[in-house]
């Protein structure tokens, strides 16, 4: 069993939302920690518990950024953080897992399911430690997490979908 720190260094949490009904905006969160438990001989006795800044949102346009951090979407000062805690691990084949948790957004958790695939370890070639990886997608309403605000459009759209693909990108340490 590997008990892993997450390297914020190596890791990002990115999403995708249509636009318009149209296109698609992208958009990530560098600032995330937390801890895995990991056992790939045994996953069911794997965990893992992570927090990421919401204020750290980044979608390349300022102007957009400064309104997900607002009262319509994030409101990252009152909620500065968004969370994960697994509840359960299940295999999915070889080197991939389902990971079963909940998600906490502006105060408000919910479950959400994670297809997780697993590479690694590997011995990092310069501090030396091993490192573990783990790419992971899910998806998620986002007026379930108080996130409501939207502009109808006339062609009977909206402006901004409900339905966001997340998808991770974690490298873990072993704690030391």
């Amino acid at each position: 069993m590997a008990v892993l720190t997450i390297d914020p260094d190596h890791s990002v949490a990115a999403f995708s939302v249509r636009h318009m009904m149209m296109g698609s905006v992208r958009g990530q969160f560098n600032s995330i920690s937390g801890r895995i438990v990991f056992d790939p001989a045994n996953i069911e006795t794997s965990s893992v518990e992570a927090e990421i800044s919401a204020a750290g949102i980044y979608t390349g346009i300022a102007k957009r950024d400064d309104h997900l951090r607002s009262a319509d979407f994030f409101e990252v000062e009152k909620h500065p953080k968004m969370a994960f805690k697994s509840t359960r691990v299940e295999s999915a084949g070889r080197n991939r897992f389902t990971v079963f948790g909940d998600l906490t957004i502006k105060g408000i958790s919910n479950p959400v399911t994670l297809e997780v695939e697993f590479t690694g370890p590997v011995k990092d070639p310069f501090e030396g430690g091993t490192s573990y990886g783990f790419s992971a997608s899910a998806k998620i309403n986002r007026e379930d997490f108080g996130m409501t605000w939207n502009v109808p459009m006339e062609n009977g759209g909206i402006v901004v979908g409900k339905k966001i693909t997340i998808m991770l990108d974690i490298e873990g340490d072993l704690a030391k």
